[in-house]
């Protein structure tokens, strides 16, 4: 074990994943002799060679495109978006091509797109988004969202390896503020929920930075609140959440994406439709309103859930 931060451990794990499997390539804007615009890719051009390591033109669907040719020629090709909100510029090439491409042909498009989303940095309404519910809605594509670095090593090693596409989303603001135990080896996590907290009394479903905020927020209670760590959007661990749930009987859902169509709404259905007799209290959710996220500083604070909002919506469904 080793103690690495957010963005070490996924440096890590690309390069780890690359040193084992000679199919692995990366590709991305200034992903090279820059390094990566956050620094994950640093190195990486001087260890495997320009071959593997390959500088873009500003051209997100010829990336993806690229990519999937690639994949489907047999390599396993890790494509970063400098942010993840320009992903939709990728976005025919991931939802129509990709991701159809095994219903149609029966062909593995082993592709991992590394997505850098969200908030809290003051980066603004085309560099703060959260675009995981567009992906979770297309057939054919996985969906991950790690929150710890353990998991954000073992989840690229799983997404990597994959012979679906996966959508890897790595949130910003973890980068260099969360540090961990990471194992040295390359072990794939699985795409499951895990108990970020254990409780009897309330349950709250999260993933990515939203899971600090609910254990923060929990810290500061002194009720028995259980924490899950949803990790993988697409699959969705539907066992671990009802399992959850009949065991609390009530359920906050968090998202930092904006509240119409979240990742929430569809665990917030998947409750109410299957396990509805064991809730002793609505279902609620708390997300980020639906507008843009703002640049200024005390702005994007208002409209992202914060722990102050955590806490208020917890202790009142423990009234309810």
């Amino acid at each position: 074990m080793a103690v690495r931060t957010y963005l070490q451990a996924i440096s890590d794990g690309l390069r780890e994943e690359m040193r084992s499997d000679e199919r692995v390539f990366v590709m991305g804007e200034d992903v090279g002799a820059f390094g990566g615009a956050f620094k994950v890719t640093d190195g990486l051009l001087e260890e495997f060679g320009a071959a593997r390591v390959r500088d873009t033109p500003i051209a997100e669907a010829g990336i993806v495109g690229t990519a999937v040719g690639a994949a489907l020629a047999g390599l396993r090709p890790v494509c970063e978006m400098q942010f993840g909100d320009f992903v939709a510029c990728g976005f025919d090439q991931l939802v129509n091509v990709a991701g159809k491409m095994h219903y149609r042909l029966g062909l593995a498009v082993p592709l991992t797109v590394r997505l850098p989303v969200g908030g809290g940095f003051s980066g603004g309404p085309f560099h703060s988004q959260n675009p995981e519910a567009w992906f979770m809605h297309a057939p054919g594509l996985k969906v991950v969202a790690p929150s710890t670095p353990a998991d954000a090593k073992g989840l690229l090693a799983a997404a990597i390896r994959d012979p679906n596409p996966v959508i890897f989303l790595e949130h910003k603001h973890l980068y260099r503020r969360v540090k961990g135990e990471v194992p040295e080896a390359a072990l794939p996590t699985p795409m499951t929920a895990r108990i970020a907290r254990p409780g009897e009394d309330l349950s709250v479903f999260a993933y990515g930075a939203m899971v600090h905020t609910a254990l923060e927020a929990v810290s500061e209670l002194e009720a028995d609140v259980e924490v899950v760590d949803l990790r993988s959007l697409v699959p969705l661990d539907e066992e671990a959440i009802l399992a959850s749930v009949r065991k609390t009987s009530k359920a906050l859902v968090l998202d930092e994406a904006n509240a119409t169509c979240a990742a929430g709404a569809q665990v917030a259905a998947l409750i109410a439709d299957r396990a509805f007799e064991d809730l002793d209290g609505p279902v609620r959710r708390l997300a980020t309103p639906d507008v843009p996220i703002p640049f200024s500083p005390p702005l994007e604070q208002a409209v992202l859930p914060g722990t102050t909002r955590v806490k208020e919506a917890i202790r009142e469904l423990l009234d309810y």
